[in-house]
């Protein structure tokens, strides 16, 4: 499973997604986040903006990512 650290409290969903490439852009994070294929620690997750603090597994497909804190 891969890490992503953050140096702050907390990382908004779609900031995330963009951020480790799993999307081109912000409109297809929000996009993908709407249809229902984010997974949070293994629910799905239809809010865009959630706050994903260290600890928190994020999912898409058969990528996987814990976030950590630095």
């Amino acid at each position: 499973m891969e890490e992503f650290t953050i140096e702050t409290e907390y990382i908004q969903l779609i900031q995330l997604l963009k951020a480790l490439n799993w999307v081109e852009s912000g409109g297809m994070a929000k996009a993908i986040v709407e249809e229902g294929l984010v997974k949070v620690n293994g629910r799905q997750e239809a809010q865009k903006r959630k706050k994903i603090t260290p600890g928190d597994i994020v999912s898409l497909d058969d990528l996987e990512v814990r976030v950590v804190k630095e």
